[in-house]
């Protein structure tokens, strides 16, 4: 039966491996009936064990699992590739300097969405020594959160990202309004006083409004009469003229400026009330900025057709324009109005709540920006359309914090048991598994007591013999644990690996993504790690905050 349960043992370890330390008995068992054919007729008596062994390897970590495995059959130990970093496709019609652009607009700070656009411009602009915009595009009052301004840039610096130099928006409306009289000068554009309704059924049948060919003499008169604010809001809207005939009734004449009167720019106050609409000012900012490319997604398609007509009727140079695909990120709370009304109703704690999908909560829980970065980077500038996968960035993420993080014990859901038999127990935890970090020592007296997750100790049967891992061998008798020893070859033999804490141990709360929180304890010498991202054993990567005195965690991944 030895040389049987070294079989068992060996691939529970390898599929546990395999799967992020989490064997299934069944991919096992297949597995060792795959390799050994003759055991196929005792199936029915081989399936407990595997479940024993399987559910003993499934109580030690990753590196655990490694180690032993190699000890055991290291042959099995599947070699990880040489990861060759993807590099991202040139860009195409590269002459000289290359200017780019970051647009986010302050309607909150940024997420992880827009992470790609950033990451994607900061690494085209030092590939080529170019200069990189960021560019706050505040012309819509309705939808402007004030601390936004500073928390853009706070948050791509954090990203990485290196910005050249800043340009707002409300600074420049002298700008757009000089071109806007220009194109109405060249009969290019028109005021359209025609209800907002008609408007648009006449321009899907593709017919003219009463005042689309008034001469300009009129048009400047109407736009002065914007200006001086003699219109109400929707009662006058600045049109782009382009081809009422385009096959395409989205492309066809299309608003540029309107009037917004019942409400206060936070940057300009009532100085203006008439605003340029997005297609307009950011087709005359890219422009102005000498851009050479400009990476937006294929949803902006529409947009790019819509800003041609002003480089054709100017005669501007322009940019290069690449269109990537969309990605779709399932359960992910990104848009900025909802987050904004949850924290106004007290649902979030703030922009840094772990359930949510901006930078700075994914911060807050230890994602590291390199990971954000790699990721961005294998996916590229495809067209065709992705989800995102959370997993692939924990994975990036892991990589990354493995080799930082210490190892502590955290038990959540917990129960206070006993232990008899022995008067004083010395333990001691190396504080990384492969890396020289130091040790976690432990001096229990009697009487001693500690605490273990409820879970683990209803899976312990009466008699069962375990082990506390790295302090000793207990058995489970009468709501007690009694102390056997402290031989480690009981693991061997399959015994389970219980984590633990001390009874002198601090209170903690762990908030998960989900927003659930996971209540317990931590051992003592986690206060070494605050402000730092860990690993509770068993349980996950953590990143450790003191907060009104007491020890709290915020859950990366596993």
């Amino acid at each position: 039966m030895d040389e049987l349960r070294e079989i068992i043992l060996k691939y529970a370890l390898q599929n546990a491996i395999l799967h992020n330390g989490k064997a299934n008995y069944k991919a096992v068992m297949g597995k060792i009936m795959a390799e050994n054919p003759a055991l196929r007729s005792r199936a029915k008596e081989l399936i407990g064990e595997v479940k024993k062994i399987v559910e003993g390897i499934n109580s030690l970590s990753l590196e655990q699992q490694r180690r032993k495995l190699e000890e055991i059959a290291p042959e099995l130990l599947e070699k990880k590739k040489k990861e060759e970093r993807k590099e991202l496709e040139d860009l195409p019609e590269v002459r000289g300097e290359v200017r780019m652009r970051l647009a986010p607009s302050p309607s909150g700070p940024m997420h992880l969405g827009q992470s790609r656009m950033a990451i994607l411009n900061d690494e085209y602009v030092k590939r080529y020594g170019g200069k990189l915009f960021l560019r706050i595009e505040d012309t819509n009052p309705h939808n402007i959160l004030p601390e936004a301004y500073n928390m853009i840039p706070e948050d791509l610096e954090w990203l990485g990202v290196k910005v050249h130099e800043i340009v707002i928006q409300s600074d420049r409306f002298e700008i757009y309004y000089d071109y806007a009289r220009k194109l109405l000068d060249m009969g290019k554009a028109y005021i359209t006083t025609v209800p907002a309704e008609k408007w648009r059924r006449l321009k899907n049948e593709g017919k003219p409004t009463e005042d689309r060919e008034l001469p300009p003499e009129e048009q400047l008169e109407r736009w002065d009469k914007m200006l001086a604010g003699e219109y109400d809001e929707g009662e006058a809207v600045y049109v782009v003229k382009t081809d009422l005939h385009h096959p395409n009734p989205a492309i066809r004449d299309w608003a540029a400026f309107r009037i917004i009167k019942d409400v206060e720019h936070p940057r300009l106050g009532n100085k203006y009330i008439v605003y340029p609409l997005m297609n307009f000012s950011v087709a005359v900012d890219d422009h102005e900025l000498r851009l050479t490319h400009v990476l937006r997604g294929k949803d902006h398609l529409n947009n790019t057709y819509r800003q041609m007509y002003l480089y054709d009727y100017f005669g501007w140079k322009k940019p290069v324009y690449i269109h990537y695909g969309w990605v779709t990120m399932r359960d992910t709370i990104l848009k900025t109005s909802v987050i904004k009304e949850g924290i106004k109703k007290g649902i979030y704690s703030g922009w840094d709540d772990p359930r949510l999908g901006t930078l700075r909560a994914l911060a807050r829980r230890g994602i590291r920006p390199e990971a954000i970065r790699k990721y961005w980077i294998q996916v590229g500038l495809k067209e065709v359309d992705i989800e995102f996968s959370w997993d692939t960035l924990y994975a990036y993420n892991r990589d990354i914090v493995e080799s930082i993080a210490k190892r502590y014990f955290f038990v959540w859901d917990p129960i206070e048991v006993g232990i008899r038999g022995v008067e004083k127990i010395h333990g001691r935890a190396p504080l990384h598994p492969n890396l020289d970090m130091g040790f976690r020592e432990y001096n229990l007296s009697s009487p001693i007591r500690i605490f273990i997750t409820s879970g683990d100790w209803e899976k312990i049967e009466e008699g069962e013999m375990f082990r506390l891992k790295d302090l000793c061998n207990v058995v489970k008798r009468d709501g007690y644990l009694e102390y056997v020893g402290n031989d480690l070859s009981v693991v061997k033999s399959g015994a389970k690996i219980i984590h633990w804490v001390p009874h002198k141990s601090l209170g903690c709360k762990v908030y998960m993504p989900d927003g659930t929180i996971k209540s317990g304890y931590v051992e003592e010498h986690v206060k070494n790690s605050v402000g730092k991202i860990v690993q509770f054993e068993r349980f996950g990567f953590t990143k450790i905050y003191l907060e009104n005195g007491e020890i709290v965690g915020y859950f990366a991944h596993r």
